[in-house]
Order: C-alpha cells, then sequence, then structure tokens
C-alpha cells in the first residue's frame, strides 16, 4: 500500500544513507524499520503487563510465614 508521510530533512537523508549501506530500498527500509519497531514494542508491553502480574503481593504469600510459625509450634509442642 503507498502512503505519503512527513519527515524531518535530516532524518531522511541518514535513512536514505543507511538503506542505501543494507542494500535496500527507502520504502523497504520504511517498512523494516516500523516492524521491528512495533515487534518491540508489543514485547515491553507485555514485558510490562508480566511486570505488574509478578509485583503484585500474592495473599497467600504473606500468610505462610505465620502459618509456618503455627505449623512449627504445634509440631514442637507435640514431641515434648
Amino acid at each position: 500500500m503507498k502512503t505519503a508521510i512527513s519527515v524531518d530533512d535530516h532524518l531522511l537523508r541518514e535513512a536514505d544513507r543507511t538503506a542505501r549501506q543494507m542494500g535496500l530500498s527507502r520504502s523497504r527500509f520504511f517498512s523494516v524499520a516500523v516492524e521491528r519497531y512495533l515487534r518491540q514494542r508489543r514485547q515491553q508491553e507485555f514485558t510490562d503487563r508480566l511486570n505488574r502480574v509478578y509485583s503484585a503481593p500474592d495473599p497467600d504469600e504473606q500468610l505462610l510465614p505465620s502459618l509456618m510459625k503455627s505449623k512449627l509450634r504445634a509440631t514442637l509442642k507435640d514431641q515434648w
């Protein structure tokens, strides 16, 4: 699909230079760049979601130390 976009002159010159060095057309260069950017963005969003999930405290884990203490106390009382 063809589209028209505005790009700063210095950015376009650098993109053209890099595309030539890579042996790509300007269109292919921009397509590859956008594809990589979008993939990286999706990966970052996924990582951010995982970080939110795993950073939230687990209510069961908060109870674990007190449950372990009570179990230990019960075990010690039973053995004596």
